[in-house]
């Protein structure tokens, strides 16, 4: 391991050791609470343009597995962990943490104190850093971040999302990835629209037996509609994905047209957000953001969800004008559901598929299953 050096714009300057990737890079730092996961977490397209640093003190010690991966790649700028463990023990593992990062070029930090970093994050906000193995000097490395482009003026859908429309054929990968079997599936099938979805979402959508068809974010809502009206499709749903949604002009006015037809949607995350934005309802960024498996959540019927998280954009409290909440965080309480009236659209802000996070928000893949059906 070699030395790392870390400048962050509130003129913290940090050394540390380094593993995976080498280089220069610059990103927002943030902090996730997850015990487990940490393939999961790092594989999430929502991470682009983040520096994560895991809260969990011990991480590597389980390694990485294909079946794990929430995308094809690593998403995230870099990690930063307090222990790095090299030597993993897991029967699933396949190999080191260190050697995904080296492969998907993203930096990884350890030597560290994670637990300064997070009272600092929490207290002052979500930052923007720079982490380089090779410029040790603090008035260049002040001098690169503060000539970089922010996490807020980079559209990373354009990254993340596919290329071409594509099939997504296997369920949860407990039922052992059921093949697709499209006697096995509703006699109409939905549209994604991939602003960075996880693939354990699409998982869920086959599970409650949707046949699902993955899209470009370069959609265009006519197509959507015609093929709705033709009744080719039953349903649109909008994934999560990285970065600020008020600067998604494109996908917004896109969606926006969706909206004012009959068409079922279920939104999780940044379409959560981008529905509000479609409505006329501005997101605001969070503090700190929320990034974790262990979010206690309060759904319509008073009971308490223990949720997956990860964003740091939420949608206004005065959307109650137009919207009925069906879920709000009990940490901070911000809206995290929300039923439109006199619309078949709905949408959560936190991630009801188990991956990493706890089982008991995924009913809401069935209730969206019911109202296509």
């Amino acid at each position: 391991m070699q030395k790392i050096y870390i400048y962050i714009e509130n003129g913290i300057f940090l050394e540390a050791k380094s593993f995976g990737a080498k280089g220069t890079v610059v990103g927002e730092i943030v902090f996730n609470t997850s015990l487990t996961g940490y393939q999961e977490i790092i594989t999430d397209p929502s991470y682009a343009g983040q520096f994560i640093t895991f809260t969990m003190p011990e991480i590597g010690n389980v390694g990485i597995n294909d079946d794990d991966m929430e995308s094809s790649k690593v998403h995230c700028k870099g990690v930063l962990v307090r222990n790095y463990h090299h030597e993993y023990s897991n029967f699933r593992a396949k190999d080191s943490l260190d050697s995904l990062l080296k492969k998907n070029n993203v930096l990884g930090i350890c030597d560290i104190d994670t637990r300064y970093l997070t009272k600092m994050i929490r207290q002052e906000g979500a930052l923007m850093m720079i982490a380089s193995t090779q410029i040790d000097n603090i008035e260049e490395l002040k001098l690169l971040l503060d000539s970089s482009p922010r996490i807020e003026d980079i559209n990373y859908i354009k990254e993340v999302s596919t290329k071409e429309s594509y099939i997504h054929k296997f369920g949860t990968w407990n039922d052992e990835c059921l093949s697709y079997d499209k006697a096995l599936m509703s006699d109409k099938k939905i549209l994604v629209i991939d602003l960075g979805v996880k693939r354990n979402i699409l998982n869920e959508l086959v599970q409650v037996g949707l046949e699902v068809e993955v899209i470009p974010s370069t959609f265009k809502a006519s197509d959507l509609i015609s093929r709705f009206n033709n009744k080719e499709i039953g349903g649109i749903f909008i994934s999560n994905g990285p970065g600020d949604p008020l600067i998604l002009k494109e996908e917004v006015e896109e969606i926006k047209k969706l909206t004012n037809t009959s068409i079922p949607i279920f939104a999780i995350c940044l379409g959560h957000q981008i529905l509000s934005i479609a409505h006329g309802y501005d997101t605001y960024k969070l503090k700190f953001g929320q990034h974790g498996g262990n979010h206690p959540v309060a759904n319509e019927e008073g009971l308490v969800e223990i949720t997956a998280q990860n964003h740091n954009y939420n949608v206004p409290d005065d959307i109650v004008k137009i919207a009925s909440i069906t879920h709000k965080n009990l940490f901070d309480n911000t809206i995290e559901g929300l039923k439109y009236k006199n619309k078949d659209i709905f949408s959560v802000q936190h991630h009801p598929e188990a991956s990493p996070g706890p089982h008991e928000s995924k009913y809401i893949f069935n209730n969206f299953a019911q109202m296509v059906k």
